[in-house]
């Protein structure tokens, strides 16, 4: 292991997107000894696009690998001081038949179940302690690569100029348009996302296991904590699609009686869950999308980290953790290397990873594919069912028992900061 001893090449960075991956990106590049400033859209005076109805945000789950990337810049305790440990993944069929439990290996950090909202703000918090400036309001329009810095033009007619730019600007970013006009856009899957925090549950702790039930006719996951609340999230299969906006405005009261005709014959919690949900704190995300894979990453002075490089199945559970990883591996590139080199060194670095990632989450789904049905238009019907609750407990125990579906060759991923790139 050697330190650098050169200083970088880069000095200054624009980060496009105020999200996980843009304030990680900034605090890894000031560690890095660059100047790094993070430009929102998002101005802060009303509900985030999608943002439905919680002030919860919605659930998600912060793998070993990416708490690991935290504390390689120091910010892991973002992470454990507001997250619940997660120690298994459940899998149960319609019925309420046990199919299948995956653990992850026990010498590495707990997966943690954080609401979205509350691991944003801790980790806007933490940036702000370490004088990262994110300035709101900031809808990016376009930018010119001068070959020796990019300028950034924004929508209140503003215009910004550094050494690079980062486009951590998520699924439908406006970087990964003007590095490739080509590049992909993501497709509706086939179902509307539902998510929410109950307040008071009288069902019994799950005690720290997640739940994802394969249901009759939608998919449900669900977790109830040591203090009687839970969380749950549901795909409901809809055919046609439906903007974030035009799913809102049906109402939550609705979408929470549709729900429970579509969870009615299901032996799982999913109707008393949906039964002790308030309106008001049911999440209506919208439709539910998926990202085909973009092949360009960079141009010129110009590079994409977290979703808007590599966007992975709302499933899979390594999205926040894969951006985080990319964040931090791209700051230590351009730590040791000058910007052409750095690019390609951190694309070397991480697309491996990502593919396989990617692939395994496409393998394991083909190898469940009666199980997928439950997340596309058309439920499953019956033999589909059988097939499925027959095939995923030996799908899950491919590659060794004791979670193989969870992988441990996912989590055991740590970022030596202090190792050279190059």
């Amino acid at each position: 292991m050697t330190a650098r001893t050169t200083a970088p090449t880069v000095r200054t960075a624009l980060v496009i997107g105020g999200g996980i991956a843009g304030l990680v990106a900034a605090m890894a590049l000031r560690k890095a000894g660059i100047e790094a400033r993070v430009y929102e859209a998002y101005d802060g005076s009303g509900p985030r696009s999608g943002a439905g109805g919680s002030r919860f945000g919605g659930g998600m789950t912060i793998a070993p690998n990416g708490q690991q990337a935290l504390e390689a810049i120091d910010a892991a305790e973002t992470v454990s001081a507001i997250g619940t440990p997660v120690k298994a993944l459940g899998l149960r069929s319609w019925t309420g038949r046990h199919l299948a439990q995956l653990t992850a290996p026990a010498d590495l950090p707990t997966t943690r179940f954080v609401w979205r909202a509350e691991l944003h703000e801790a980790i806007a918090a933490e940036a702000e302690g370490r004088s990262i400036p994110v300035h709101r309001g900031k809808r990016l329009l376009d930018a010119t690569d001068t070959g020796t810095g990019v300028t950034a033009r924004f929508s209140d007619g503003s215009q910004e100029r550094a050494d690079i730019l980062i486009g951590a600007d998520g699924l439908r970013s406006t970087v990964r348009r003007l590095i490739d006009p080509t590049a992909p856009k993501p497709h509706y899957a086939g179902t509307l996302t539902f998510t929410a925090r109950v307040p008071k549950t009288e069902l019994p702790s799950t005690e720290g296991v997640l739940y994802m039930c394969y249901g009759k006719r939608a998919y449900f996951a669900y977790q109830i904590f040591d203090d009687a609340t839970a969380a749950w999230s549901a795909n409901l299969p809809h055919r046609e699609p439906m903007t974030a906006a035009e799913a809102q405005a049906v109402g939550a009261g609705e979408w929470l009686k549709r729900l429970a005709e579509a969870f009615t014959d299901d032996r799982t919690p999913a109707p008393e869950l949906l039964a002790e949900t308030p309106p008001e704190d049911l999440l209506i995300p919208g439709p539910t999308e998926t990202m085909p894979p973009v092949e360009t990453w960079s141009r010129g002075r110009m590079i994409l980290i977290g979703d808007a490089a590599h966007a992975t199945s709302p499933t899979s559970g390594q999205g926040a953790s894969l951006a985080t990883e990319s964040a931090v591996e791209l700051a230590r590139c351009l730590r040791d290397l000058p910007v052409g080199k750095a690019f390609k060194a951190y694309e070397s670095l991480r697309r491996p990873r990502v593919d396989r990632i990617l692939k395994h989450t496409t393998a394991t789904a083909t190898a469940t594919s009666a199980a997928a049905r439950t997340a596309t238009p058309k439920p499953a019907g019956p033999l589909s069912r059988a097939l499925r609750d027959a095939l995923l407990p030996v799908a899950t125990k491919v590659g060794g028992a004791g979670g193989a579906v969870w992988g441990a060759w996912q989590f055991e991923h740590r970022i030596d900061w202090d190792e050279r790139v190059g």
